[in-house]
């Protein structure tokens, strides 16, 4: 049975990958998904820390596609390399949701792909 506690832990996780989906369509959400895991990285049981440092790690490799992306619009590819970039968003956001409503740790939270 899920605590009163672990639920809120679980929502406040949950929530910070509906922010970086829909950081997709409203720029800079994700900034504040990625303080909310920050700040309750430390404070999570052991299984759900695993998830915030995928979504740490998910929120920085991101930024630097999009900068990547951003910087070689100039030559055309940067297109390619953004929309890369939403869709291993949304694969990666949509995956761990999928362990985390079985509260399962992530099984792989270094991953850089697609998790």
């Amino acid at each position: 049975m899920i605590t009163l506690l672990n639920s809120s832990a679980i929502t406040h996780c949950r929530l910070v990958y509906i922010l970086f989906l829909v950081n997709i369509l409203v720029p800079f959400l994700g900034i504040i998904g990625v303080v909310m895991a920050y700040v309750n990285k430390d404070d999570a049981p052991d299984w759900l820390q695993s998830h915030y440092q995928f979504q740490i790690r998910t929120f920085w490799f991101g930024l630097a596609y999009v900068v990547l992306g951003m910087l070689f619009t100039i030559i055309l590819i940067g297109y390619l390399i953004l929309l890369f970039t939403v869709i291993w968003m949304i694969i990666r956001c949509v995956k761990a949701m999928k362990y985390l409503d079985n509260q399962q740790a992530h099984p792989n939270p270094t991953a850089w792909m697609f998790g």
